[in-house]
Order: C-alpha cells, then sequence, then structure tokens
C-alpha cells in the first residue's frame, strides 16, 4: 500500500515519495530472534546502516535527513503515519513500512513485547523531530526534499517493490 501525505502544518510529510507498507512481506518465523537477524542481514546486504532493534516512539515525530525501513520481528503496533491527516495502520511481525524523510509516525498502541528492526539508506543519518517544535518546520522542509532516494530496497535489493514505486513516484528508472 502506498499513501501520500500532504504537509499538516505540523508535519511537512515527503512532496513526491509516498510511505509504503508491504504487510507479510517476510514470513514470520518460529522465533522473532530468528527474523530479526534475517532481516539485519538482508538491510546490510542492501547496503542500509545503522541498524537496530527497538519499538516505536509514542510521540508524534519525523526524520528530514534521512528515510527510515522499520520492519517488524515481534509483537503488534498500531501505528499513526502522516500526522493529523494521516493513517492508522496495524503491523505485525514481517510487516515492512518504508518511510520517506518528513513522514511522520507515532506507536499508539501495541504489545509489550513489540519491535522492529530499523535502518537508513547508506550516508544518511536521521535527526529526530517532535510534531510539537513548529519553529523546525520550514527548515525541515528544504533538508527533506534534499534527501536523496535509496539506490536499494532494504530487503530485496536492486529490483525490490519498495524501491520500484519510488521510482515511479518520482517518474524515473531503478536500477
Amino acid at each position: 500500500r502506498a499513501y501520500q501525505f500532504p504537509d499538516d502544518g505540523v508535519i511537512p510529510n515527503h512532496p513526491v515519495l509516498p510511505l509504503l507498507v508491504l504487510s507479510e512481506a517476510l514470513p514470520a518465523s518460529a522465533s522473532p530472534d530468528a527474523l530479526a537477524r534475517r532481516i539485519e542481514a538482508a538491510y546490510a546486504e542492501n547496503g542500509w546502516q545503522g541498524s537496530w532493534r527497538w519499538g516505536v516512539y509514542p510521540f508524534a515525530h519525523y526524520h528530514s535527513t534521512a528515510h527510515e525501513v522499520l520492519t517488524c520481528f515481534r509483537g503488534w503496533a498500531r501505528l499513526k503515519l502522516g500526522g493529523h491527516s494521516g493513517v492508522q495502520i496495524s503491523v505485525s511481525p514481517g510487516d515492512v513500512v518504508l518511510i520517506p524523510a518528513g513522514v511522520g509516525h507515532q506507536n499508539l498502541e501495541s504489545s509489550e513485547d513489540f519491535q522492529v528492526c530499523g535502518a537508513y539508506p547508506p550516508k544518511q543519518e536521521a535527526d529526530l523531530i517532535r510534531a510539537d517544535e513548529a519553529d523546525r518546520h520550514a527548515a525541515a522542509r528544504q533538508r527533506i526534499r534534499d534527501v536523496p532516494p535509496p539506490k536499494t530496497d532494504p530487503l530485496f535489493g536492486r529490483d525490490g517493490p519498495l524501491l520500484a514505486a519510488w521510482h515511479r513516484a518520482m517518474g524515473t528508472r531503478s536500477g
């Protein structure tokens, strides 16, 4: 599923790239840790960096300097994506959310054991801007436009469905 969100005055969202959700992208494993290792290996193989395991903050926030991928490997969560004009989705093990720079995200509710593996494209480091930091909104909008798209899908490489969708949105060819 692809979602495009307008700038709502608080969360800038991305002006071109849609947020992408790929449900059941990876088969759930008998062991959450085995699934997490598989996710981390795919991120590394495809050049995504800064891999971490954790949850999603319970406050609305965005990153103006990096795109981000989240792949659930344990538990479940209900996430708010895109700020005030956004959507709520549920994620469970094997679900992937590819978040373009500027797109708001927030954990509304989750199981106690909820965890994701997250990472960023090469040479991108995420800042963290809370929705209540309105004074940073205008400057963030320019940084968001300047973040280059990744060269690989975080899980499936050069020909992956997530990257292909972003290239379609930009009117370019992947690969």
